[in-house]
């Protein structure tokens, strides 16, 4: 809040050829990679404008990010740049975000346990090094409800895609209109016509499961999660979402879209001759590169990458339709297969199932339990991408001029893969369907009787990707603009 002496110190300052001090901006991402990963991104474009950055995690996503990453030596080379962390409120070893119950549970125990914490711990920063601004994750409402008691600007950061914002923000006129709940799976092609600007293609199955299910918007777990802010920032394009973009507005006029972000950050990092601190990553999951070996000798758009992001959770069964399907198709595969992912009684039978498959090369294929995944989605040998359609992968992959199946899983998934299809026709969407002949006919589609097709639609999407990162495109246009806006909250 504006108050005089801030303008007679600022004076002074500007009487004295003293720059004021850099504006001091807390970022705190949900708990998981995809969030983690795109916003430490953020926070490195933000640190490269001069800007003093605290990223607070919680205790055992900051403890993994620095075992199976470089990320303390990286962000070390930014001055003011520091990392701070907040006890757990989950039991560790317990899934995230597998099914609404568990969500709605991460939700309420983050309100009741972290709520009071982060508000100590603002309270703290501000005694000793003021926070001028506040960017929080989206899914965690809580950090603006306390931005707003203790008197901060709050910026939300959507980690999920356009089209998926908009489709939440509109499904209290979905319930007023009774389109939902779902009654019965046989009625589930209907078109939901109450989100604007996709009435003609958006159906029931495109809905995440938690808003299928919902009889009253307190069920509608993410819905609630939102909150009014200074403004919103978007990891999208405005050529890849301009009429979605359009809608989102009328909710919040002041909306950021600096995305990719991975490619805005890779170019910011060029054009001041510091490439080399790109080549690592933000996972919290060990990385093999073996698998860039293997790549370096396969022929060019020749592999189809697998890998259903670090939450999804299949069964046995599942999982062999997929393996059998892709087998039978005779492409190359990369896959990545985490321990984890498979539903198992006991972890003998789960490593008894990875030993089915043999970790390491084949004649076809090779598999690891996790990959450097830009790297892989830029490479020449990679020619599509079976995909649970989480919003990190879908964008890398467009802005990689990959072409892809989709599998969601969860949340915001159905309404990416439904877009992918729909919309920017950059790939197949396989959702509620796990058949290995489906599997086999949609591979062989994508990578063979397809290809030039899908080939032609990606390049031409990834083409306006990186225009829009470039030097007076729409991404760095608008990074500009939030760094002023930040520098301006600061005064």
């Amino acid at each position: 809040m504006y108050h005089p002496l801030q303008h007679f110190l600022y004076s002074e300052m500007e009487q004295c050829s003293i720059p004021p001090p850099p504006p001091h901006v807390l970022i705190f991402p949900a708990p998981g990679q995809g969030h983690v990963n795109s916003m430490l991104k953020l926070a490195e474009l933000l640190a490269l404008a001069g800007l003093k950055i605290t990223f607070l995690n919680f205790e055992y996503i900051h403890e993994n990010l620095f075992r199976c990453s470089d990320v303390q030596a990286r962000f070390d080379k930014y001055p003011g740049f520091q990392f701070k962390t907040i006890p757990n409120c989950w039991p560790e070893g317990r899934r995230i975000g597998n099914t609404s119950d568990t969500l709605r549970e991460l939700l309420e125990a983050m309100k009741m346990q972290s709520k009071p914490i982060f508000k100590k711990i603002l309270v703290e920063c501000n005694i000793t090094a003021p926070i001028n601004c506040i960017i929080g994750d989206m899914l965690m409402g809580f950090v603006y409800d306390v931005a707003s008691e203790v008197g901060i600007p709050a910026i939300q950061f959507h980690t999920i895609s356009a089209c998926s914002v908009l489709t939440f923000l509109s499904i209290p006129d979905v319930l007023a209109a009774q389109e939902l709940p779902v009654k019965g799976k046989e009625d589930m092609d209907q078109l939901i016509t109450k989100v604007p600007g996709m009435e003609n293609f958006l159906r029931r199955r495109d809905l995440p499961d938690f808003c299928q299910e919902a009889s009253d918007p307190s069920l509608l777990i993410i819905t609630k999660e939102m909150r009014e802010s200074q403004a919103l920032i978007l990891n999208t394009f405005e050529e890849l979402d301009k009429e979605i973009l359009a809608q989102i507005r009328t909710h919040y006029p002041k909306t950021y879209t600096i995305g990719p972000l991975h490619m805005l950050l890779k170019s910011r990092l060029t054009s001041i001759k510091k490439q080399e601190l790109y080549t690592t990553s933000n996972s919290i999951v060990e990385v093999d590169r073996s698998c860039i070996n293997w790549l370096d000798k396969q022929p060019k758009r020749s592999v189809l990458f697998v890998s259903f992001g670090s939450t999804t959770l299949m069964t046995r069964d599942q999982m062999m339709e997929f393996w059998h399907g892709i087998v039978n198709s005779k492409i190359r595969f990369l896959w990545v297969l985490r321990p984890q992912s498979i539903t198992a009684k006991d972890g003998d039978d789960l490593e008894r199932f990875l030993d089915e498959f043999e970790v390491g090369p084949k004649e076809s294929g090779y598999i690891v339990r996790w990959a450097p995944q830009e790297e892989v989605l830029g490479h020449k040998a990679t020619g599509g991408f079976l995909t649970h359609s989480g919003w990190n992968s879908t964008l890398e992959s467009i802005a990689a001029g990959v072409p892809m199946i989709c599998w969601p899983y969860y949340g915001d998934q159905q309404v990416n893969s439904r877009f992918v299809s729909a919309v920017w026709k950059v790939g197949l969407d396989m959702k509620d369907v796990c058949d290995r002949e489906i599997v086999e006919k949609m591979v062989i589609d994508l990578m063979v009787n397809r290809k030039e097709e899908f080939v032609g639609s990606s390049t031409r999407m990834a083409e306006a990707a990186k225009n829009s990162v470039k030097d007076g495109g729409s991404s760095f246009c608008n990074l500009e603009s939030l760094i002023k806006d930040i520098r301006l909250m600061s005064m």
